[in-house]
């Protein structure tokens, strides 16, 4: 049963830690890493071997910098060694069983405690609040179904906080409909299913939907689908960052100048494909360092995203937490060309967001078939244009921009009459068929 005075202590203390000094929240972050790895190589058998074979102990880490001394860990492997993962120190039938969403088909379950779940809850609505949400606006959130019995019992009876759930697998004209009928002051969801929505709303001219704004995430969006998502209902559109793992873990304050990273909370890297570190403005892999999952903890665990780190560590808005500048993608989303050429899935929209009949696209999507073939599925608008001439355009268009002219990839290119959903209710704007 969640303890509701637990949980709001949470939240008290997290909005308070958004504005320390950075002397203070660094000393904050670096004894709480330190606790975490020494309990994880006391207790958690995967974690105490990990060490054991870099030839570490505890007290080698010291500070965040020291983080790179220790191994990252694949997701893979958490999945293979997974009771090898959880502490000794605490009870299984005790704790709450999670997992992700199994967007590859091979979800990752993992364990967390009680007041690990309501820390969970807390960071979540830390960002929400940061953006402008009180304890009693009318939450709407388009999600899976799966999702649907997070808001407590409790929380729906006293109306503080609760998220009103509705299905992305439902039509778009039934998501309008109930959603025109529940009439939110917030708005949140997948992002492209806010996307679909806005379209959907701006077709019927529908002008009772006015939330006082947006929450978008869990999959990419471009930047010109936010800012019409932000036309259609006449609010700011807010994008946030997180995995099921750790829960939130970066978002957009009201400045909108990057992603606040919950730094006291989590530690994220960005490193290459050697695990080094990348400069700032430069892409790299996720890894994250959990400072609060001690059931089953998270050192160095590479979740399975392409980032890029802020050039500007600093926001206006006055939070001392530092900045992440971008999500590009996911790695199982990287299109691997040959020669090791790789492209991230925000080079794709990139690419297509430059393109001169781009207003004519409904949605399209990026599939690789081979390693030296990628097929572009097109849903076009209602309106009249010359699919020939597309077609022709967007080859042409797609060469130069990526810069494969001279390269032996095919490009094929079909206009589809409907572009479905992932089986986890996202949507995916890259999909490689390639192991």
């Amino acid at each position: 049963m969640t303890n509701y005075l637990r949980a709001l202590y949470y939240l008290y203390r997290m909005l308070r830690r958004a504005y320390w000094p950075q002397d203070k929240l660094v000393a904050y972050q670096n004894k709480n890493l330190r606790r975490i790895v020494e309990h994880a190589y006391e207790s958690v058998p995967l974690y105490h071997q990990k060490f054991s074979e870099a030839g570490i102990k505890p007290r080698d880490i010291k500070t965040v910098e020291d983080l790179d001394k220790v191994p990252i860990v694949q997701k893979n492997e958490m999945r293979q060694r997974f009771h090898e993962a959880i502490s000794k120190e605490f009870d299984v039938g005790h704790l709450k069983e999670l997992h992700t969403s199994g967007s590859t088909g091979k979800p990752l379950f993992f364990y967390v405690s009680q007041a690990e779940d309501e820390f969970r809850k807390a960071k979540h609505l830390r960002a929400n609040i940061s953006c402008g949400q009180k304890p009693g606006d009318n939450w709407v959130t388009i999600t899976s179904p799966l999702h649907f019995a997070e808001t407590t019992r409790l929380q729906r009876a006293l109306g503080i906080y609760a998220s009103t759930p509705v299905s992305v697998f439902d039509d778009i004209s039934t998501q309008v409909s109930v959603i025109e009928k529940l009439r939110p002051d917030v708005l949140d969801g997948y992002s492209n299913s806010l996307l679909l929505l806005a379209k959907e709303v701006e077709k019927r001219g529908i002008e009772t939907i006015r939330p006082r704004f947006v929450i978008g995430g869990a999959e990419l969006i471009d930047p010109s689908s936010r800012e019409y998502i932000e036309q259609v209902f006449h609010v700011p559109f807010y994008d946030q960052y997180a995995t099921v793992e750790m829960e939130r873990m970066a978002w957009q304050c009201p400045e909108k100048t990057g992603y606040h990273i919950d730094a006291d909370s989590v530690v994220m890297q960005f490193v290459d494909a050697e695990g080094e570190a990348v400069a700032p403005g430069e892409r790299g892999e996720t890894v994250c360092t959990s400072l609060f999952n001690y059931a089953m903890p998270f050192i160095r665990y590479a979740v399975g995203d392409i980032c890029v780190a802020a050039d500007d560590p600093e926001c206006a808005c006055g939070r001392t937490f530092p900045l992440m500048k971008i999500v590009e993608g996911r790695t199982d989303s990287l299109v691997v060309l040959p020669g090791g050429f790789a492209l991230a899935p925000f080079a794709f929209i990139a690419a297509m967001m430059t393109f001169k009949f781009y207003d004519s696209i409904e949605l399209f999507r990026v599939i690789q078939r081979r390693e030296d073939l990628l097929v572009f599925k097109l849903l076009m608008k209602q309106q009249e244009v010359n699919m020939r001439v597309v077609e022709q355009e967007l080859l042409a268009h797609l060469r130069s921009v990526l810069n494969l002219q001279s390269s032996n990839v095919a490009f094929e290119v079909e206009f589809v009459d409907d572009i479905p959903l992932d089986n986890t209710g996202k949507f995916s704007i890259v999909v490689s068929e390639l192991n």
